[in-house]
Formats: structure tokens, sequence, C-alpha cells
């Protein structure tokens, strides 16, 4: 199987410092610091960075199992939002919300949840982080 890196480098204290996350593929690189992770500053953070793995895990998931199903999907958009609390132990991601909807001719509402309930719990990113944080979905299936 393959192996994938990102590298981060941070300069300074917690508060005042900043630092650039860059993913070994070169496609991105972006500035973070104390403000764009816990406050609402410029830049990106780790959980943006771990929901958009989570949201784009997620829609190929829901496509093999689509697929395997014998529908070929036209479309399917999702949305994963990861949010911080606070716990005794410190700022924890403490739930992922999936919101996907996804437009495939011929397929059942019903079986269409069905199946996102079942990309929820096979995709790589949601086995890697159940029992972590909770992680809930919202699926809709749109011009069916």
């Amino acid at each position: 199987m393959t192996i994938r890196d990102a590298s981060a480098e941070w300069q300074g204290t917690l508060k005042e410092g900043s630092g650039r996350l860059r993913l070994g593929s070169g496609v991105f690189e972006g500035a973070y610091s104390f403000p764009s992770r816990f406050e609402n500053g410029p830049g990106t953070n780790p959980e943006e960075l771990i929901a958009a793995a989570h949201a784009g895990c997620f829609s190929m998931a829901l496509s093999a199992i689509l697929g395997r199903e014998g529908h070929v999907p036209a479309s399917i958009r999702t949305i994963a939002k990861v949010h911080l609390g606070a716990t005794t132990a410190g700022p924890t991601i403490t739930r992922i919300e999936l919101e996907t909807e996804a437009s495939v001719a011929g397929l059942a509402a019903g079986d269409f949840e069905r199946l996102a309930q079942s990309a929820k719990a096979t995709c790589l990113v949601s086995r890697a982080l159940t029992g972590v944080a909770a992680i809930t979905l919202k699926a809709n299936l749109i011009d069916h």
C-alpha cells in the first residue's frame, strides 16, 4: 500500500508564532497560526485538513459502494464539519458532521441512505476516527 506524507514547520510561541503546512504531493501549502486554529483568523489548520480528507474519502467510498450496486453517480458533494470542543484533556475534536448530496438516477431515497451509511462506516478516514469523535451523516439524494 502507499504512504502519504505532509509536513509542518512552526516558528515562535504557541499564541504569537506561525507556521506552514505542506502536502507531500506539493498541491497545497498554507499558513496556520493560533488564530487560524482556535479563533477565526486567516489561514488553515489541522482540523480543516482533516475535514477535507474526510469529505474526499467519504465521497470516493460512496461512489465505490454505489458502483458495486450498479449505480453510477452523476455527482457527489460532501461537506465535513470538524468540531473542536474543550475537554479535561484540552482542546479535542469532539464530533464530525458529514453532509452529502448526490445525484444518482434510478435509486430510491431509502436505498441511498443505506448506502451512504455504509460508506460512512467503511471510509478509511471514518474508520481511523471512529472512537475518537462522534461521526454523524446527513444524506440527501437529488435529481433522482
